[in-house]
């Protein structure tokens, strides 16, 4: 199953948090939503807005957020032990990828020299990338963890309150990563809103509080 999938995600209607949990679950809560205010749907992590398609019975939205995205790799494909994990433009409009793996698709692009050190790797190039990122994820320094943070709680704030007041000192408040002023400046805002942007802002937003 897809890491997108299995991630945690917060549904808001106007500015009420409706749900916290997996995106099927959410989608689904979204879908039987009477409400007459829009839904906005974020990333836990990241703080970005999700796109959701609710066509359909409950069974096919399920389904279609389950699917992994077609799988594409760079304009420069070397022979790989793992052929599956590889493919052109073309291919991509034929197959999945790996449903087992859950890719996704971006496109790299690497020179030749770097594309051939990766197919000799244990497993080959994909496998190694993966690897390589994960590595990165783990031994990221504070100071990357706290940007990473700081932008996922920019990202909700401008997406949902963008027209509370403080806006702009809070957002000020962010980036100097002064917490008090931030609290300060949203001590007006939902209650909701106001502690989501928070537990983003702290690199927490993937703990399930609500």
């Amino acid at each position: 199953m897809s890491d997108f999938v299995t991630k945690s995600f917060t549904a808001f209607a106007d500015q009420r948090a409706l749900l916290t949990g997996p995106l099927t679950e959410v989608a689904l809560a979204v879908r039987q939503y009477s409400g007459t205010d829009a839904v906005l749907v974020f990333d836990d992590v990241t703080g970005r807005l999700v796109d959701l398609d609710l066509r359909g019975t409950d069974v096919e939205i399920v389904e279609r957020l389950s699917e992994p995205p077609k799988h594409y790799v760079g304009r420069y494909a070397p022979k790989d032990p793992e052929a599956s994990d590889v493919s052109t433009p073309d291919e991509t409009q034929k197959t999945r990828g790996r449903p087992k793996l859950g890719v996704v698709a971006r496109e790299v692009t690497l020179l030749p020299k770097q594309w051939e050190w990766l197919a000799d790797q244990p497993g080959g190039a994909s496998a190694t990338l993966r690897r390589l990122v994960d590595d990165a994820r783990k031994g990221a320094n504070p100071h990357q963890q706290k940007r990473a943070a700081q932008d996922a709680a920019y990202r909700f704030m401008q997406a949902i309150a963008g027209d509370l007041p403080g806006y702009e000192e809070a957002t000020r408040a962010l980036f100097a990563d002064d917490k008090s002023r931030l609290e300060e400046h949203m001590a007006a805002w939902p209650d909701d809103i106001r502690d989501y942007a928070l537990r983003l802002a702290c690199g927490t937003g993937d703990e399930q509080h609500m």
